[in-house]
């Protein structure tokens, strides 16, 4: 059978260059030139410093269109909960050949619930289809929620939370008071971690700094987390299954003494346990 190029099936350039781009500011956030990028994805110099320095297009009936340039920072992975840009690439592409909504989930490891309802939100309303990089602009605006929160909305909730705060009260019990007081109130529920919030970042939140003075604490900030494995040991020493092997000979002056000393202390644990 002859191949009629009216027949032919549209090609898969477009989301094929998407995935391209993607690749190529992965190699400019690198500090890959240029040329050396474009010659390693096989495409144009020209092509990359579009991509790079961004473009503008006029189209046929006279409206221009701007490409953004591609920035040389890598995105923020906020959560695993929400798809990534990488993510969006491979649904656009999976779309382009086919794939139904189920297999892109399974291969994604994520529920299809969540693939329709990317694609249903995130669709591009002019080109009437899903485009990687025009959904990520649309989830990063969707996502920014600019909202005062309940402390600062609630003149209410604000008093009593006042109130209490001078009455010494820590905020984990003035959340569980809320919640007995006003039970069937949810607006003047509210948990601890939203009233620390209020306190050490009175900005946005509606209380003022000076409210932390009446914490039991009397901290104005909260104090940095350390993580297990950055917490000192109380014991400036070496331990005791860390000593060289020369104090068990008892050789040198003083090793006696320590070696009395450690007794001491192990007898003493013992009974202590014991």
């Amino acid at each position: 059978m002859e191949d009629n190029s009216r027949t032919r099936k549209k090609g898969t350039g477009a989301l094929l260059m998407a995935e391209t781009r993607v690749e190529y500011a992965r190699l400019m956030r690198q500090g890959i030139s240029n040329a050396e990028a474009c010659r390693t994805l096989k495409i144009n110099r020209r092509t990359g410093m579009r991509w790079r320095h961004g473009r503008t297009v006029k189209k046929a009936h006279g409206r221009e269109t701007t490409y953004a340039p591609i920035s040389r920072i890598a995105p923020t992975v906020i959560s695993p909960r929400y798809l990534s840009e990488d993510e969006r690439v491979h649904i656009a592409g999976a779309l382009h050949a086919g794939t139904s909504l189920r297999q892109i989930a399974a291969k994604l490891g994520r529920s299809p619930s969540t693939i329709s309802r990317e694609v249903r939100r995130n669709r591009a309303p002019r080109a009437k289809r899903y485009a990687p990089r025009a959904a990520q602009t649309f989830a990063d605006a969707a996502r920014k929620r600019p909202r005062q929160s309940k402390l600062a909305t609630s003149t209410p909730l604000r008093d009593a939370i006042q109130k209490m705060l001078k009455e010494q009260w820590s905020p984990r019990q003035i959340s569980h008071q809320l919640s007995v007081d006003f039970p069937d109130q949810p607006a003047m529920n509210v948990v601890h971690e939203s009233i620390y919030q209020a306190l050490y970042s009175p900005q946005n939140h509606g209380l003022t700094r000076e409210m932390t003075r009446h914490l039991r604490t009397g901290r104005r900030g909260r104090l940095p987390r350390r993580s297990t494995t950055a917490r000192r040991s109380r014991f400036s020493g070496p331990l005791l299954s860390e000593r060289p092997a020369e104090v068990d000979d008892r050789i040198i002056p003083g090793h006696w003494e320590s070696q009395c000393l450690c007794q001491v202390v192990v007898s003493v644990g013992r009974g202590t346990r014991s």
